[in-house]
């Protein structure tokens, strides 16, 4: 076996990944449906590799995902940290009395379920799903649809708890303990720099990662999810140097995720230059406990052109959550496939890799550059005929921000997945049929990588109920793209697509160039010059002169991997 655990850390993080499990819980229920659509009963995805299998106290066999969850306390609304399937401990205080003073409890309101999680607790309870009081039982009229579900879910969704369908495992919930503090607060490095070490967090939450890796039969890796838009970053950062001291031959994956609301524009220079700083520490700490890191998080998706054929609302995090968390997955699966031996058929999936193949593929070779774009096209498009096959590389377009655009790039490297892909006239392509089309796109590009590694598979991204209603009215069923659009809205959802094809791609390219160069500009010109503005700010988060000036090394080295001529590469001072 060769297992994946993944950490989400920050409440954006926790948003995509809800969206991500709900994928696979999907993709779980679609392959034991007899009903279900043939293309999800494939052998050839492990979903062990990020799932577990347990067992409660009373025998009952579990499978929940592989996960450590980290968010601020009362992050998970009406759900338990103790989840669902166990039912371990108690919230009520012990009778055990070992102090005289006085006591005061503080204790919030309960969370109430909204309407999906409703239905997700009746449907376990096997009883009738009613509007009823007291568990009335009302005729069918009255009884929550679908319809109400989604509705629901595009009205409001407060906290990433309130979309997620899947069970998890008392150990991958921590509420960071006396954390109350609200997002918008909690906005820079410095304000969450102690919070990994203070009150035995940092020892509590290595004890639950060491939970998951302990039943690993060979771990083949992490996949790390972080927002490091605030201070969560910090936190992140101190638990990754743990795990690479612990665990010094297990590769990371980072993403480094951020939604559109970290990008809103500020009022004041002060303000600017906070922003600056934190995100030039922010990536130099955190791409220094990793062997890859994927900035993704764009200033506007509803305005890039990922969303050719999406209706997305920027300041709603689970319309853009669900994006990235789409290709995610994507990038996940050649984690999952199963190796292919020399005469075996290439019937469901082709280009199995592990995380550590993966890494080396894309940052061990060429130029080493460890800063990966991560570029999507959702959904797929149809891959016959050769105006189609061409369109596949001009749908691609990148979820990381700050990149170049039409870069010609000789040393490029890339790792491209395709799923669920659809031919003329709507019927999925086999995997060989995918692979001869993208050989195709290959040989009539204007500008080629040097190397590109393909994977494929048959299954396409599965649509389940709670994700939003993001898809514009061009989108069909399985996600083809219609002549004509659909008549009566302009997004529809889960309700009239069931599932779409994927292409995704996670490329080591000169285009990420603007993104290392405004970070490294910025620390210099804001935390290394003699004079500079941050110097106090910076000494406020714990950072001397010293420490700055290898950050600055850190950043330079990386430009200079990427592009060593650049004159911003060089130490200006």
């Amino acid at each position: 076996m060769r297992e994946i655990v993944t950490v989400q850390v920050g409440s954006f993080a926790n948003f995509i990944g809800s969206h991500f499990w709900n994928f696979q819980d999907e993709m779980l229920g679609l392959a034991a449906d007899p009903y279900g659509d043939p293309a999800f009963k494939t052998q050839s995805l492990n979903m062990d590799v990020i799932y577990r299998t347990g067992e409660t106290h009373q025998g009952t066999t579990t499978y929940t995902p592989r996960l450590l969850s980290i968010d601020f306390q009362g992050s998970l609304g009406s759900v338990s940290s103790k989840g669902t399937l166990y039912r371990e401990g108690s919230n009520e205080p012990s009778e055990v009395v070992t102090w005289a003073g006085h006591v005061s409890t503080h204790a919030s309101e309960p969370q109430k379920k909204n309407l999906f999680l409703q239905s997700l607790y009746q449907e376990e309870q096997d009883a009738p799903l009613t509007n009823g009081i007291n568990g009335e039982a009302k005729d069918s009229q009255h009884e929550i649809q679908d319809t109400d579900i989604v509705n629901c879910l595009d009205e409001g969704v407060q906290f990433w708890t309130d979309f997620s369908k899947v069970h998890y495992h008392p150990q991958s919930l921590y509420e960071v303990n006396g954390l109350w503090m609200d997002a918008k607060q909690f906005d820079n490095y410095g304000i969450g720099r102690d919070v990994f070490m203070e009150n035995l967090r940092g020892e509590e939450i290595c004890d639950k990662l060491r939970f998951f890796i302990e039943e690993c039969d060979h771990i083949q890796g992490f996949q790390f999810i972080v927002d490091d838009s605030g201070g969560f970053s910090p936190l992140a950062a101190d638990f990754l140097e743990s795990v690479s001291d612990e665990y010094t031959n297990t590769p990371v994956l980072l993403y480094a995720v951020r939604g559109p609301s970290s990008h809103m524009s500020l009022s004041s220079r002060k303000q600017t230059v906070v922003r600056d700083l934190h995100d030039a520490v922010s990536f130099s700490r955190l791409s220094s406990f990793c062997k890859m890191i994927v900035p993704v998080g764009l200033p506007s998706l509803s305005r890039s052109k990922t969303s050719t054929f999406l209706n997305i609302k920027d300041e709603n995090p689970y319309h853009c959550s669900a994006v990235y968390a789409a290709a995610l997955h994507s990038t996940s699966l050649p984690f999952r496939m199963e190796p292919l031996g020399p005469t075996a058929d290439l019937s469901d999936v082709s280009g199995a890799v592990d995380v550590n193949g993966f890494v080396q593929m894309l940052a061990g070779q060429s130029r080493q550059n460890m800063v990966a774009i991560l570029d999507v096209a959702m959904p797929g498009p149809c891959l016959s005929g050769k105006q189609d096959k061409q369109s596949l590389l001009g749908n691609l377009h990148p979820l990381t921000p700050e990149v170049a655009e039409d870069v010609d790039d000789l040393q490029a490297v890339e790792s491209m997945i395709v799923h669920g892909a659809i031919g003329s006239g709507g019927h999925r392509l086999s995997v060989s049929e995918v692979k001869n089309a993208i050989h195709d796109v290959y040989e009539c590009a204007t500008t080629r990588p040097m190397f590109c590694h393909l994977s494929a598979a048959c299954c396409p991204l599965p649509i389940p109920l709670p994700f939003p209603s993001i898809f514009g009215n061009l989108v069909g069923q399985h996600g083809e793209l219609l002549g004509s659009p659909i008549l009566g809205s302009s997004s529809i959802g889960s309700l009239d697509v069931h599932s779409i094809p994927m292409a995704a791609r996670i490329r080591s390219s000169r285009a990420i160039m603007p993104f290392l160069e405004n970070r490294l500009a910025n620390l210099r010109k804001f935390g290394i010059e003699r004079g500079c503005p941050g110097t106090e700010l910076l000494r406020s988060w714990g950072f001397g002169k010293d420490e700055l000036e290898d950050m600055g090394e850190t950043l330079s080295k990386m430009v200079r991997t990427v592009d060593p001529y650049s004159d911003i590469s060089s130490d200006s001072d």
